[in-house]
């Protein structure tokens, strides 16, 4: 460690290393462990007007984790059956936007690292970057245009005589996975890109020359290699894709219900901010919970994130 913190010191000089190292303190405590303490001790509370703040009964409690297994006291059903559905479908709907982008992403990424050359492979990364300039409610509400009643897919489909009655895609919450899906792309393209990209031709050029079928190259070389780029971007679309807001808002149809639209709720709409807050202390600490499983499951490490 001292050794990495002299070499980092005599790369960049000591006036650069004290401003790097006051940044990322700064980021760290004020900007994500500050907030995220106080959201703990909000979920902690009970809900009391603001002049019994601080007073004899502003205690800490559970009965806000409580009430997201039991739900109401007197529940007919015995538990909060609202709730934890919507939890349980936000956090597996996540986890097949995860896997069908990786399914998609993996063989753009390695034809941009490994088939592309020159202007080409530059011309795929930029028209890859050039559609997020648009902000992200802007897509969100184009992609409710395409998959509309009487949007272009259904024109196209009707048009060319497949269809007699529009397709409900909002209903059906295909637009919505579509458009979690597209949200989040790039987020897996490139940390696979800069996996693969340092993986050295002549494994998978010795591979071939053995008669090795191109399935079996990938599974038992190329995937192994870029095992740090799939679990940087496997964790940063899940994570993003269970706590997303504003693409369930749009996209979603009036029968689905995204779990942070339940933590909005409490927050927002009954100013009920210590649900609220336990609510999202759950579902982070769940998805945290389910990353941290599958990286040991499959053998990865979060520290290979960073590389």
């Amino acid at each position: 460690m001292a050794a990495a913190v002299r070499k980092f010191i005599e790369k960049n000089g000591v006036g650069m290393a004290v401003f790097m190292t006051l940044a990322v303190t700064f980021w760290i405590m004020v900007l994500i462990v500050l907030p995220q303490l106080t959201m703990v001790d909000f979920s902690f509370r009970f809900k009391l007007p603001p002049d019994a703040i601080g007073g004899p009964q502003d205690q800490w409690t559970t009965t806000n984790y409580e009430y997201f297994i039991k739900g109401n006291p007197g529940n007919s059903d015995g538990w909060n059956r609202v709730d934890v559905t919507v939890f349980t479908r936000t956090l597996i709907a996540a986890f097949f936007v995860t896997v069908f982008n990786f399914i998609v992403c993996y063989p753009i990424a390695y034809y941009m690292a490994k088939v592309a050359t020159g202007g080409w492979a530059r011309m795929l990364a930029l028209s890859l970057v050039v559609p997020y300039w648009i902000n992200e409610i802007l897509r969100a509400f184009a992609f409710r245009i395409i998959f509309g009643d009487a949007g272009l897919i259904n024109t196209m489909l009707k048009t060319l005589g497949l269809i007699t009655d529009s397709i409900d895609f909002i209903r059906a919450d295909i637009a919505l996975y579509a458009g979690l899906g597209y949200a989040y792309i790039l987020l897996m393209i490139f940390p696979l890109y800069s996996a693969i990209e340092s993986l050295d031709r002549n494994q998978v050029e010795a591979a071939r020359d053995m008669g090795s079928p191109w399935w079996r190259i990938h599974w038992r070389i190329v995937m192994p290699f870029a095992k740090p780029g799939i679990t940087a971007g496997c964790t940063m679309v899940f994570m993003l894709s269970a706590g997303a807001l504003a693409a369930p808002q749009i996209l979603g149809g009036p029968s689905s219900l995204w779990f942070t639209q339940i933590i909005y709720q409490g927050f927002f709409e009954y100013f009920n901010w210590q649900r609220g807050a336990a609510y999202a202390i759950i579902l982070l600490g769940s998805c945290m919970i389910i990353v941290l499983s599958l990286t040991k499951l499959f053998g990865g490490k979060m520290g290979e994130i960073g590389r």
